[in-house]
C-alpha cells in the first residue's frame, strides 16, 4: 500500500548503524506454538486524544463511555505493517507492538530475495528506505546505488531485496520508512521521517522479519495472519522463478507450517493472482483480499464499480480497496455516507476490507489527503477520523480495517462489541 515519502523540511534522528546480529531483541522461543500466556490489551493514550477532539454528538459520547475497558485482541483490527506509525515496519518490535495494542492480524508483505526466499517487505525495492543497506557494505549490490542531490536532481537510490541473499537480508536492520530528497550524503537522504511519525523505537538494530520468521511469531501468539504477495518490480520469471510459482510459495509456506487456511487472508493487487489461488488453492482462495487501487482515479473508480458484479461471479469474496473508496458526502445533508462502490460491493455478497488507518498525518493539513479524498471537505480535525471509522464500520460494514497504529481501531472496535 502507498508509502509516504518525507518532506525534506523534516529533521528525524541518525540512522542505526550497523549492530551484531546479538543485538537484535528477539524471543528465544519464537518458534513455540501457542503461546497462551494471557495478554493485556493496551491502547495507550492516543485513543483518548482522538475521543477529546471529536466534535460533541452521540458519537463522541459512546466512546467517551468505553475509556475504561477492559480491551482485548480483535480480528476488525489487521495490524498494517505492525505498528508502523512509530515502529519500523515489518520489524519484530512493529509485530511486538501490534500484538500489545489488539491487533487480531498480523500482516507481512511478501517479496522474495535473490536466491528466491520470502521475506517481509512492504515493496521489493524499499530497502533503500526501510533499512541500513545505504550505511552497510551492500550498498554495492543496490540496484541503483545512492546519488546525491545536486540541486536541480533530487537524491535517489534502489534496493532491492531481490539485490541480497537472504543470508545477506537477515544483517540489515530496520528503520523509519522515508527518506530526505534533498541529501547530498548517505546520512542525510536516510535522515527523512515523516512530521508525523518518530524515531524514538528505531535503536539499536530492529530486526527484519522473514516470512518463516513471521508465520513462527504470529503463531506463537495465536493470532491470525494476512500476507501480501507484493507485485514484483523485476521482470518476471526471475531467474526461472514465475508469478505462479511465487504465489504458490507463498501458500505452501503457511501450509508447510501447519495454519489452518482460515486463519489466513492473503492479498494481492494483482487480479491474477487473487484467480491462481482461487482456482489452484481453494482453501486459501476463499479468503483472498483483492487490494483495489483501480479506485485512485475518477474513470478507474467507476470501471472497479462496475466490475464487482463480475469478480464475484469470478469467485471472489473480498474487495480492498484504500479507505477513501468507501465513503462520499452526501450534498444535500454534508453527512458522511456509503459511496457507490461500497453499495455494490454489499449487493454482491462482497466483503470488505478498508486499508489504512493513521496512515495520513494529520487531518487538519489538507483534510487527510489521499485516504480521506472523497470526504476531505468536511475533515477538520483529527478526532473525524473516528466518524469515517464509525461509517466504515456501522453503514458500509466492513470487514476489518488496516491501521499503521492498531491500538486507535482496537478502541472503536472493543467499544462497539467488534
Amino acid at each position: 500500500m502507498r508509502s509516504f515519502v518525507a518532506s525534506s523540511l523534516v529533521l528525524g534522528l541518525a540512522s542505526a548503524a550497523v549492530l551484531p546480529r546479538s543485538s537484535h531483541h528477539y524471543p528465544e522461543k519464537h518458534g513455540s506454538k501457542h503461546n497462551h500466556t494471557k495478554l493485556n490489551v493496551q491502547v495507550g493514550d492516543r485513543p483518548y486524544f482522538l475521543v477529546d477532539d471529536m466534535d460533541e454528538g452521540s458519537l463522541k459520547k459512546k466512546l467517551e463511555s468505553c475509556s475504561e475497558g477492559p480491551f482485548k485482541s480483535s480480528d476488525f483490527v489487521f495490524a498494517h505493517r505492525g505498528a508502523s506509525l512509530q515502529y519500523p515496519e515489518h520489524t519484530y518490535a512493529a509485530y511486538s507492538a501490534a500484538r500489545r495494542q489488539g491487533a487480531g492480524v498480523i500482516e507481512c508483505d511478501v517479496a522474495f530475495t535473490e536466491d528466491k526466499q520470502l521475506v517481509c517487505r512492504h515493496a521489493q525495492c524499499d530497502l533503500h528506505t526501510t533499512t541500513n543497506i545505504l550505511n552497510t557494505t551492500l550498498a554495492s549490490k543496490c540496484t541503483t546505488p545512492f546519488t546525491p542531490a545536486n540541486g536541480t536532481t533530487p537524491a535517489s537510490a534502489k534496493c532491492c531485496t531481490s539485490d541480497l541473499t537472504l543470508a545477506e537480508f537477515q544483517t540489515l536492520c530496520g528503520k523509519q520508512d522515508g527518506f530526505n530528497p534533498n541529501g547530498t550524503t548517505v546520512k542525510q537522504y536516510m535522515d527523512g521521517t515523516p512530521y508525523f511519525r518518530t524515531d524514538l523505537y528505531s535503536s539499536g538494530c530492529p530486526k527484519l522479519m522473514t516470512l518463516d520468521e513471521y508465520i513462527d511469531t504470529v503463531d506463537s501468539w495465536d493470532l491470525k495472519f494476512t500476507a501480501e504477495l507484493k507485485t514484483p518490480e523485476v521482470a518476471m520469471p526471475f531467474n526461472g522463478y514465475t508469478q505462479e510459482q511465487y504465489a504458490q510459495d507463498m501458500v505452501d509456506t503457511f501450509r508447510n507450517k501447519g495454519i489452518a487456511p482460515e486463519r489466513v487472508w492473503l492479498q494481492s493487487f494483482l487480479p491474477d493472482d487473487i484467480f491462481y489461488w482461487i482456482d489452484n488453492e481453494p482453501e486459501f482462495g476463499v479468503q483472498a483480499v483483492y487490494l483495489d487501487e483501480r479506485v485512485d482515479t475518477p474513470a478507474g473508480y467507476l470501471n472497479a464499480t462496475a466490475s464487482l458484479p463480475a469478480l464475484a461471479e469470478r469467485g471472489v469474496k473480498i474487495m480492498a480497496p484504500a479507505m477513501f473508496a468507501l465513503t462520499k458526502v452526501d450534498n444535500a445533508t454534508g453527512q458522511i455516507v456509503p459511496s457507490e462502490y461500497a453499495i455494490a460491493a454489499k449487493e454482491n455478497n462482497l466483503e470488505i476490507v478498508a486499508w489504512s488507518f493513521e496512515r495520513s498525518g494529520w487531518l487538519q493539513i489538507g483534510g487527510g489527503g489521499y485516504y480521506y479524498d472523497y470526504v476531505k471537505s468536511v475533515m477538520n480535525n483529527d478526532g473525524d477520523m473516528y466518524t469515517v471509522l464509525d461509517v466504515l464500520a456501522r453503514q458500509v460494514g466492513i470487514k476489518a480495517m488496516f491501521s499503521d497504529w492498531p491500538a486507535t481501531v482496537t478502541y472503536y472496535a472493543n467499544c462497539f462489541g467488534l
